[in-house]
This record gives structure tokens, sequence and C-alpha cells, in this order.
């Protein structure tokens, strides 16, 4: 899963990104609010989340809650706020925020809200993702292939969860890498590949035939 942090505060910001990143999510940080729209009416499809700052220079949080919906961008927003009076928190919802969080907040609590906000697809999913023999529970961080569990690092996890949420398709790199790795990421890397092959290994695909592999576009998960 892939998290834009727009937030000014720049130790606040960092210590975000930082326990995010640590927990498999990609990130990116923007701490300006007018760069921030621009970026989410560009690339509001690369992700799954939004973490915004209701106080921002240029344009506040509130602004940016109203001009995204007003677009049609309905990618999940969670607002931090250092007011806690009932106004604003309604005031926010009626905006098009999906939750807010009121500051100071631990980070525990913020993972939290994350993980409520991401199990509320647009289309409703089961909690365990399957596909013939391998499972996959987002939430428990648990996968397993032919009933035996299976020792993943955090992007693979997160290459496997992706593909088990796009049975049959042709998922390119570019998705991948959109979903998976931050804004800045080289795009001409093939740490892509190298993930692809490790877990391959660990499915023990050895023959191509779980991971197909789509010559100049991308992979593809069959049964």
């Amino acid at each position: 899963m892939r998290i834009l942090v727009v937030e000014d505060e720049p130790k606040l910001a960092a210590v975000i990104a930082r326990g995010l990143s640590a927990k498999g999510y990609a990130v990116d940080t923007i701490d300006d609010g007018e760069k921030a729209l621009t970026r989410i009416s560009i690339h509001y499809k690369d992700y799954d989340l939004i973490i915004l700052d209701l106080m921002l220079p240029s344009l506040d949080g509130l602004a940016i809650c109203k001009q995204a919906r007003a677009q049609n961008i309905v990618t999940p927003i969670l607002v931090l706020t250092a007011r806690a009076e009932t106004e604003t928190k309604v005031e926010l919802l009626l905006a098009g925020a999906d939750d807010y969080l009121v500051k100071p907040f631990s980070f525990d609590e913020l993972l939290a809200r994350i993980h409520a906000l991401l199990r509320r697809p647009h289309e409703t999913l089961p909690e365990t993702l399957a596909y013939g023999d391998i499972e996959l529970n987002p939430v428990e961080h648990v996968a397993s292939k032919g009933g035996e569990p299976l020792t993943l690092t955090l992007k693979e996890f997160g290459l496997l969860e992706y593909f088990l949420r796009h049975p049959g398709e042709v998922v390119d790199r570019e998705d991948l890498l959109a979903h998976l790795w931050d804004f800045n990421y080289e795009s001409f890397s093939n740490v892509i590949d190298v993930h692809v092959k490790n877990l391959r290994r660990k499915l023990g695909d050895n023959r191509d035939s779980v991971l197909e592999t789509v010559r100049g576009i991308g992979y593809r998960l069959r049964a």
C-alpha cells in the first residue's frame, strides 16, 4: 500500500514516514497545501490513503478535502488536527474526510486508524485473500501456500497481496512501483524483477507457472 503524508511539521512528518515505512508501506511526504493538491489531482490513483494535516501553508486541509472530493477523487483521507472542537470535526467530515485524529496522538493509534480505513475498500473484499492454494491475511500479516506458512519480507508480502487483489490480471511494473515504492524511486531499476524472483522461489514456483511473466509488460498471477 502507498500513502501520501501531507504535514508541514518536519519532525512529525519524518516520524510518521519512518514508522509507516517500517510497517511495509511506501510513503511520500509533502509540506505544502498547494503542492499537495496538485499531487493529489494528478497522481491520486497511485495512493491508497492520504494523511492530511489541517493547518498547512498556502492551502489548508479543509480546502484540499473539498477540492479533491469536487474532482470525484475517492481516495480515503485521514485528517490530523490540533483542534478538538466538535464543530471542526463535523466540518471535516462534511468536507469529505473519512476520519480525523487529534494531535498529539500515538503512532499505534494512527496505525489503527489507517488499518480501519484500508479495510474499507470501494468494493468489498474478503478479509483473507485466496487464489488457488495461496492465502494471505493483510490484517494479521500472514500468508501460506498449500497450508504451509510463507516467510516473506515486507516487499514480498506487499507484492503477493497486490497480485492477490488482481488475480488473473496482467499487472505492469509501473503499477507495482506506484503502489509499493515511494514517488522518487528510480522506475528503471530492476528491483521489481528481483523481488518477484525471490517471491517465486518462496512460492516454490520454479517453472513460472504461478507468477507468469508477460514479456515487456509485467506479471500475472494464475492458478
